[in-house]
């Protein structure tokens, strides 16, 4: 992308070396950057500038990187990718329920983290259009979706559930997460019941076609996961 389409991305990180080191990858993808070194400066740089993309780091000083994740969530659905040196399945699930849709764990390769930035604002931009997994085919205006050319019919709430997680398809969706965006509350009697049920229901329309049960993993400790299929060319 070039020109005005250029996407934008705000890095956030208490060490310069390091938000040099995302900042140049980002800038080899043609992303233009802004930088922060703390929440109060980022949090000032998104109500200055239109930002595609949130890379922040867990570990910070002050406002750390999970509760600066919050506040952005609150106001802003920009996609956001954490940066943790934390490897422990406690702090990915910490990261998903404040509302990450990525996280890279240190040490990382500046490359990977410039391709999943791609990725996530990729599919934002990208939300109101067709989307593809495999032989999964979903288009969110018509409210259709069809595998392996065969139509699906699904109740509204599956249908936003599926294309929750199509649209982060390859990153982990906490239960909190789900019910945050596709219920729209974070507080819901029974909240991990619901989501679990609808997951079940969903995982049992998509398994009566055939190649349906490749659609929707449970991650033990994390979540659910689409995996991130080659798309078939229409």
């Amino acid at each position: 992308m070039t020109g005005p389409d250029r996407p934008t991305a705000l890095v956030v990180d208490d060490e310069p070396q390091m938000a040099v080191i995302v900042e140049f990858a980002l800038q080899t993808q043609d992303f233009q950057v802004l930088t922060a070194h703390d929440g109060a400066t980022a949090l000032q740089l998104l109500k200055q500038h239109q930002v595609d993309l949130v890379i922040l780091d867990v570990m910070m000083p002050g406002m750390d990187g999970l509760t600066l994740c919050q506040r952005i969530r609150a106001r802003s659905e920009v996609p956001i990718m954490l940066l943790t040196a934390l490897a422990q399945h406690d702090d990915v699930i910490a990261g998903l329920e404040h509302g990450a849709d990525d996280y890279v764990t240190k040490p990382f390769h500046p490359r990977e983290v410039a391709l999943r930035a791609q990725a996530l604002v990729r599919r934002r931009r990208d939300r109101g259009a067709v989307i593809r997994v495999g032989e999964l085919v979903i288009d969110p205006g018509a409210q259709t979706v069809t595998l392996s050319q065969r139509p699906l019919d699904l109740p509204f709430t599956e249908f936003k559930l599926l294309v929750h997680l199509a649209n982060r398809r390859g990153v982990p969706q906490s239960w909190q997460e789900l019910l945050r965006t596709v219920w729209g509350t974070t507080d819901l009697l029974g909240g991990r019941d619901v989501v679990k049920s609808a997951i079940y229901r969903l995982r049992s329309r998509l398994a009566a076609i055939p190649g349906g049960t490749n659609y929707l993993r449970t991650l033990r400790g994390v979540g659910y996961l689409m995996p991130d299929l080659p798309a078939d060319q229409p």
